[in-house]
């Protein structure tokens, strides 16, 4: 058995808090003031605001040292993510956040930051305090966690392990966002800019080329555990553009789908309800899902008998800067928090139509940049695998209060 001991025993906690806007000197100096808005990555080492030493003095914020860990304790994040970052240089902060200083003697600074990486799910469970529109952490929530106490040298070789797990997680993001860069620019070397279609295609109306859009129905979530086994995609699974069978919820625990709802390898699915910035949003289904059901905010294209488009073309002609500019326009809604395309003006939408022998040469080459970015894929699951059992056996057993 571990021993453990409460968070406040291995760190000291500080709270921050707001210099004076009706001082301006205060926010000319060279001091990163971070606040919930800058806790995205996992390093922090500058802010959007920097402060003077005279508003570290004139207030209740603080500078913390370097290998300090930043936990946000109120914000309306709180309902989905617990944002923590280990800071890179000396720090002040606002009062939506708390600093721990970790004593270095007994814990190494990278653990405790994993550690709470760790108890995410804990956390906004049973810690978070849930209001109107911000969300704040219970007072002493976070001082009392409990901290396994292990050897430093035993800390080290852990933090070794989740930060190599790390690196390749943001390895594959980095690839994947270059994939994301490169097949756009593939798509108008080869076929031009369709806001001016330079290279003279056809164009016709969506309408022409396609036989029928399909959707799902608006279900209610069922019971994970006594359920049907099926399971209903959010929209979620196609705003990345990629697709994401694992966005999905259960369906009613009697319910009994026609067949075409079910979601099939090779469909091209498109979100005609989103937010603003969303609405029109398209995946491609690469893999075999089992189970899988549309919702009635996906619809999945239908293509005529003798098509004149291939998916794939069409998946990257959709995800175009100029055609997502103009689905957008053909949403409708009362506010940019849900919008809606209806059928009506989407098969409109003009639509470049290349010769097919071209298009399948696109949708080889795009294949292929596509593989590249998957090809660490393998090292990227076991190395998850492995952080995940490893931060369960060290974390997990001390998963209580102290």
């Amino acid at each position: 058995m571990i021993a453990a001991v409460p968070l406040r025993q291995v760190a000291t906690i500080y709270s921050g808090g707001t210099p004076s806007k009706a001082e301006p000197s205060y926010w000319r100096g060279d001091i990163p003031w971070v606040s919930p808005k800058d806790m995205g990555p996992d390093i922090v080492g500058d802010a959007e605001d920097h402060i003077s030493a005279d508003a570290v003095n004139g207030s209740a914020t603080r500078v913390v040292p370097e290998q300090s860990i930043l936990v946000v304790v109120r914000s309306g994040i709180l309902v989905r993510r617990l944002p923590v970052a280990i800071t890179s240089r000396p720090v002040a902060f606002n009062q939506d956040i708390k600093a721990l200083v970790v004593d270095a003697r007994r814990c190494l600074p990278e653990y405790i930051f994993w550690l709470l990486k760790s108890r995410e799910s804990e956390v906004l469970s049973h810690g978070v305090k849930k209001g109107a529109t911000v969300h704040s952490l219970s007072a002493g929530y976070i001082e009392g966690l409990s901290v396994p106490m292990l050897p430093l040298d035993e800390q080290r070789r852990i933090v070794d392990i989740l930060d190599h797990a790390a690196s390749i997680r943001r390895l594959r993001e980095q690839a994947q966002t270059k994939v994301r860069e490169i097949i756009p620019a593939l798509f108008v070397d080869m076929f031009g800019d369709p806001a001016t279609n330079p290279k003279g295609w056809p164009v016709k109306a969506l309408g022409d080329i396609i036989d029928r859009f399909e959707g799902g129905k608006n279900l209610q979530a069922g019971d994970d555990v006594a359920g049907s086994g099926l399971r209903i995609l959010k929209v979620s699974a196609v705003t990345s553009g990629y697709f994401l069978s694992s966005e999905n919820k259960p369906a009613p625990n009697d319910y009994k789908p026609p067949s075409n709802h079910f979601v099939r390898m090779g469909d091209l699915l498109f979100s005609r309800a989103n937010t603003v910035d969303l609405v029109g949003a398209t995946a491609f289904v690469h893999e075999k899902p089992t189970n899988i059901l549309l919702p009635d905010k996906l619809w999945r294209f239908v293509w005529k008998e003798r098509s004149i488009i291939l998916p794939f073309f069409m998946l990257h002609f959709l995800q175009q800067r100029h055609t997502r500019v103009a689905m957008s326009r053909m949403a409708t809604g009362t506010s940019d928090s849900m919008k809606n395309i209806s059928q009506a003006k989407l098969v409109r939408l003009p639509t470049l139509v290349p010769p097919l022998g071209l298009q399948q040469e696109f949708a080889e080459r795009a294949s292929e940049i596509e593989a590249m970015a998957t090809l660490n894929d393998a090292a990227t699951h076991e190395a998850e695998r492995l952080a995940q059992s490893l931060m369960s056996q060290v974390f997990g057993a001390n998963n209580n209060m102290l």
